[in-house]
């Protein structure tokens, strides 16, 4: 093969492979449904010494549905995210679970 042939080969095999869609694979962590109320409290205390919790409060984009669940859910994710999305950082001593469809609803929008 001559070397115009493989330049030219190079060439469109870059351009093919500069518009390749990128695939991301997002992932959340949200509490598991059968936490007891004292392990969610438990999660929100320590999410939110590690990160912003200003969506759970009264006026916040995720103070509704103003449930334990959701705000514990809202801030193991959160910190999920902080922490680079790690196994380890969705654990919350076997209370939390990754997933990957996003929990978001209404004005609460889940990081990713």
């Amino acid at each position: 093969m001559s070397s115009q042939f493989l330049t030219l080969l190079l060439l469109i095999s870059i351009a093919a492979i500069h518009h390749l869609p990128v695939v991301t694979c997002r992932t959340w962590c949200v509490a598991l449904p059968a936490t007891s109320a004292e392990q969610l409290q438990n999660n929100i205390k320590f999410g939110c010494s590690h990160i912003d919790c200003a969506a759970i409060n009264p006026g916040g984009t995720c103070y509704y549905p103003n449930t334990l669940y959701n705000h514990a859910s809202y801030v193991m994710n959160a910190y999920y995210q902080s922490q680079g999305r790690t196994f380890a950082a969705c654990t919350f001593g076997n209370t939390g679970f990754q997933i990957g469809s996003d929990p978001s609803a209404g004005e609460c929008v889940f990081p990713a």
